[in-house]
């Protein structure tokens, strides 16, 4: 609830929130400021001063649900622990396949075709982003000789495809149980680490 005593930087980071939340239920497409600002409980001017454009709203909000992306990342990032590749990958399955992630995941999944098929958009290099957020993680899940090397660039983008095209089939089917299965029977190859290569990954 929004008071009298707002500023205008109080009243753009509740409106940011708001629209992040609109958007998660509703998606991009066919994105019009006028239902938005009703549902935040704004108007197209107020969105317009405070955030420059629709552009610019659509950035922000992106940004927004980055950083939600980035939040988990940093939770596995700061666990001390060294997990191997197939438990990183396991843990972020767990993640994914969470139906309170749903709303973002399928944020993300919007995003990303758009990205690949309007580049010029506010979502702008998003998915190369993602991929390279992504594999940065699972990085960490190897040794450090194996994640230097062709062959390790290569294994952690094997988990990246299982993950992603897994978490695409539980967007569109839900059938949990199935899709959980088939990722821990492609992580089950990936327990023992493989022979170091002597390429390097560049």
């Amino acid at each position: 609830m929004t008071t009298d005593d707002s500023t205008p930087s109080d009243r753009r980071t509740e409106l940011l929130e708001a629209s992040y939340g609109y958007v998660l239920e509703h998606g991009l497409a066919d994105l019009s400021l006028r239902p938005l600002a009703s549902a935040v409980g704004s108007s197209p001017r107020v969105l317009l001063f405070l955030f420059g454009s629709k552009d610019d709203l659509v950035r922000e909000i992106l940004d927004r649900a980055r950083r939600d992306e980035l939040a988990f990342l940093r939770t596995l990032r700061d666990d001390h622990r060294q997990p191997n590749l197939a438990e990183l990958g396991g843990r972020v399955w767990d993640w994914l396949a969470d139906e309170g992630h749903r709303g973002l995941l399928t944020l993300w999944v919007e995003v990303f075709g758009r990205s690949l098929t309007d580049p010029d958009g506010p979502w702008t290099g998003f998915a190369s982003a993602t991929v390279r957020d992504w594999l940065t993680l699972f990085a960490r899940g190897q040794s450090p000789r194996e994640r230097r090397t062709v062959a390790g660039a290569a294994r952690r983008t094997m988990v990246l495809s299982l993950l992603r095209g897994a978490m695409l089939d539980l967007l569109a089917t839900g059938d949990r149980r199935r899709t959980t299965a088939a990722v821990r029977a492609g992580l089950d190859g990936l327990r023992t680490d493989p022979p170091a290569s002597g390429r390097s990954a560049g």
